[in-house]
């Protein structure tokens, strides 16, 4: 039986998304690993294809489950879920703009059973300068500790505990949001888990590289919430 199920959503972005896949394949454990094609153009589609062979992870692609336009995160994590209940290991999500060293997902289970009670645990996102990055640059004191999560977790990489996928289903996502990590933090809290931030686990994160149109947040942000709002972007 795996130790978990690994889960990346892709969107384009084909660059990032093969090192993160990479880095996913290296790591060290016995992990059954799942990458979600969110309707991604045919380059990314078929490169996913290939590479499936080469790094031995399964590839759904979401156009044979939905005719939703992307982004179908409830509908993967939903298909995560049911998978990871039936086997009774723990979903770890690793977005496709991430790179993680080959312990840290080892690590991030041995902290969800070390730590009583813990719902979610997140590993903290640095740059290329090793400095913490979005979407942890709040916490500016480096060090090696594990802290309650002071906000929401990302799902950058994250691990939810089979107790949270066993008390909290996942098919009462809202269909309204496009993004459901804010969200499923704050109901982990609600049912009494602890969400942890494991400050010495970091791993490289190039954010937004599967949506652009979000770095307009930090380069133009007028412009950045006129999309969000007019035309109902980014709903979290």
């Amino acid at each position: 039986m795996p130790d978990a199920l690994i889960i990346t959503p892709v969107k384009n972005s084909i660059q990032t998304t093969l090192k993160t896949i990479e880095s996913v394949s290296a790591s060290v454990g016995n992990f059954e690993y799942i990458v979600f094609n969110d309707y991604s153009d045919l380059e990314t589609k078929s490169s996913l294809e290939r590479n499936s062979r080469i790094y031995g992870y399964e590839l759904v692609n979401i156009e044979d489950h939905t005719t939703n336009p992307s982004p179908n995160y409830r509908l993967i994590l939903q298909l995560a879920q049911q998978k990871a209940l039936i086997k009774k290991i723990p979903l770890i999500i690793v977005e496709s703009d991430v790179i993680v060293t080959k312990n840290i997902l080892k690590e991030l289970i041995y902290i969800s059973e070390t730590y009583k009670n813990s719902g979610m645990v997140g590993a903290i996102t640095v740059n290329e300068k090793n400095e913490y990055n979005f979407p942890y640059n709040y916490e500016k004191k480096k060090s090696n500790e594990i802290v309650k999560a002071k906000h929401s977790l990302s799902f950058s990489c994250t691990l939810i505990t089979i107790p949270l996928l066993m008390k909290f289903s996942f098919e009462n996502l809202s269909p309204k949001k496009d993004w459901y990590d804010v969200y499923i933090s704050r109901q982990s809290k609600k049912y009494g888990f602890v969400n942890l931030l494991a400050k010495k686990l970091e791993v490289f994160h190039q954010p937004h590289s599967s949506r652009p149109w979000k770095k307009l947040k930090y380069e133009n942000p007028v412009l950045y919430y006129l999309k969000k709002y007019l035309k109902n972007m980014d709903r979290i």
